[in-house]
Protein backbone atom coordinates (compact mmCIF):
# COMPACT_ATOMS: atom_id res chain seq x y z
CA UNK A 1 0.00 0.00 0.00
CA UNK A 2 1.24 3.50 -0.85
CA UNK A 3 2.35 5.84 1.90
CA UNK A 4 0.31 8.96 2.69
CA UNK A 5 2.59 11.98 2.52
CA UNK A 6 2.46 15.76 2.72
CA UNK A 7 2.77 17.73 -0.53
CA UNK A 8 3.18 21.51 -0.73
CA UNK A 9 0.67 22.80 -3.32
CA UNK A 10 2.60 26.08 -3.43
CA UNK A 11 5.58 24.34 -5.04
CA UNK A 12 4.00 21.25 -6.61
CA UNK A 13 1.25 20.44 -9.09
CA UNK A 14 -0.72 17.21 -8.93
CA UNK A 15 -0.83 15.00 -12.01
CA UNK A 16 -3.93 12.81 -12.22
CA UNK A 17 -3.06 10.13 -14.76
CA UNK A 18 -5.58 8.25 -16.92
CA UNK A 19 -5.50 5.29 -14.49
CA UNK A 20 -6.50 7.83 -11.75
CA UNK A 21 -3.22 7.59 -9.85
CA UNK A 22 -1.96 10.92 -8.54
CA UNK A 23 1.66 12.03 -8.62
CA UNK A 24 3.02 15.33 -7.25
CA UNK A 25 5.38 17.20 -9.58
CA UNK A 26 7.59 20.14 -8.64
CA UNK A 27 6.65 23.21 -10.68
CA UNK A 28 9.41 24.76 -12.77
CA UNK A 29 9.61 28.14 -14.51
CA UNK A 30 8.30 28.30 -18.03
CA UNK A 31 5.36 26.65 -19.73
CA UNK A 32 3.64 23.84 -17.85
CA UNK A 33 4.55 20.25 -18.60
CA UNK A 34 1.63 18.51 -20.30
CA UNK A 35 0.67 15.03 -19.16
CA UNK A 36 -1.73 12.34 -20.37
CA UNK A 37 -4.42 13.10 -17.82
CA UNK A 38 -5.27 16.17 -15.72
CA UNK A 39 -2.97 18.54 -13.87
CA UNK A 40 -4.24 20.26 -10.74
CA UNK A 41 -2.29 23.28 -9.57
CA UNK A 42 -2.54 26.31 -7.33
CA UNK A 43 -0.65 29.31 -8.67
CA UNK A 44 -0.20 32.89 -7.50
CA UNK A 45 -0.33 35.32 -10.40
CA UNK A 46 0.75 38.95 -10.21
CA UNK A 47 0.58 39.53 -13.95
CA UNK A 48 -1.33 38.16 -16.91
CA UNK A 49 -0.33 34.92 -18.60
CA UNK A 50 2.91 35.38 -20.60
CA UNK A 51 1.29 34.32 -23.89
CA UNK A 52 -1.45 35.43 -26.27
CA UNK A 53 -3.79 32.61 -25.31
CA UNK A 54 -3.87 28.85 -24.91
CA UNK A 55 -6.04 25.91 -25.91
CA UNK A 56 -6.69 22.44 -24.49
CA UNK A 57 -8.03 20.03 -27.14
CA UNK A 58 -8.21 17.01 -24.78
CA UNK A 59 -10.90 18.29 -22.42
CA UNK A 60 -12.45 21.15 -20.47
CA UNK A 61 -10.36 23.22 -18.06
CA UNK A 62 -11.62 24.41 -14.67
CA UNK A 63 -10.40 27.76 -13.30
CA UNK A 64 -11.25 28.72 -9.68
CA UNK A 65 -10.19 32.02 -8.14
CA UNK A 66 -9.18 31.46 -4.51
CA UNK A 67 -8.27 35.12 -3.95
CA UNK A 68 -7.90 38.15 -6.18
CA UNK A 69 -9.56 39.05 -9.46
CA UNK A 70 -9.05 38.04 -13.10
CA UNK A 71 -10.75 38.26 -16.48
CA UNK A 72 -10.91 35.24 -18.75
CA UNK A 73 -10.86 36.19 -22.43
CA UNK A 74 -12.12 33.63 -24.94
CA UNK A 75 -12.01 33.76 -28.73
CA UNK A 76 -15.69 32.82 -28.96
CA UNK A 77 -16.86 35.83 -26.90
CA UNK A 78 -16.21 39.55 -27.45
CA UNK A 79 -16.55 40.27 -23.72
CA UNK A 80 -14.15 39.06 -21.02
CA UNK A 81 -15.58 36.98 -18.17
CA UNK A 82 -14.74 38.57 -14.80
CA UNK A 83 -13.96 36.16 -11.95
CA UNK A 84 -13.64 37.26 -8.34
CA UNK A 85 -12.52 35.31 -5.28
CA UNK A 86 -14.79 32.30 -4.79
CA UNK A 87 -15.87 32.15 -8.44
CA UNK A 88 -15.00 29.58 -11.11
CA UNK A 89 -15.52 28.90 -14.78
CA UNK A 90 -15.24 25.98 -17.15
CA UNK A 91 -13.32 26.68 -20.34
CA UNK A 92 -14.69 24.25 -22.95
CA UNK A 93 -12.42 21.84 -24.78
CA UNK A 94 -10.86 23.53 -27.82
CA UNK A 95 -11.59 27.12 -26.69
CA UNK A 96 -8.69 29.55 -27.07
CA UNK A 97 -8.49 31.59 -23.86
CA UNK A 98 -6.27 33.85 -21.78
CA UNK A 99 -6.30 34.81 -18.09
CA UNK A 100 -5.69 38.50 -17.45
CA UNK A 101 -4.83 39.43 -13.86
CA UNK A 102 -6.63 42.49 -12.46
CA UNK A 103 -5.07 42.16 -9.00
CA UNK A 104 -2.75 39.64 -7.38
CA UNK A 105 -4.58 36.32 -7.64
CA UNK A 106 -4.31 32.80 -6.30
CA UNK A 107 -5.85 30.48 -8.88
CA UNK A 108 -6.63 26.77 -8.82
CA UNK A 109 -6.62 25.15 -12.25
CA UNK A 110 -7.55 21.67 -13.40
CA UNK A 111 -6.03 21.35 -16.85
CA UNK A 112 -6.41 18.46 -19.33
CA UNK A 113 -3.57 17.02 -21.38
CA UNK A 114 -1.45 15.81 -23.01
CA UNK A 115 -2.11 18.09 -25.98
CA UNK A 116 -2.36 21.84 -25.99
CA UNK A 117 -0.87 24.92 -27.47
CA UNK A 118 -0.27 28.59 -26.75
CA UNK A 119 0.28 31.55 -29.02
CA UNK A 120 2.94 34.20 -28.61
CA UNK A 121 2.09 37.72 -27.46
Amino acid sequence: MAEVRTVNPGTHAFDILRDLTVTPRERKPGPPERIDGMTVGIVTMEQSAPHGGEVHPDGDEILYVISGRVEVRCDSSPDPLPLNAGEACIVPKGEWHKVDVLEKTTLLHITPGPNGDDRPL
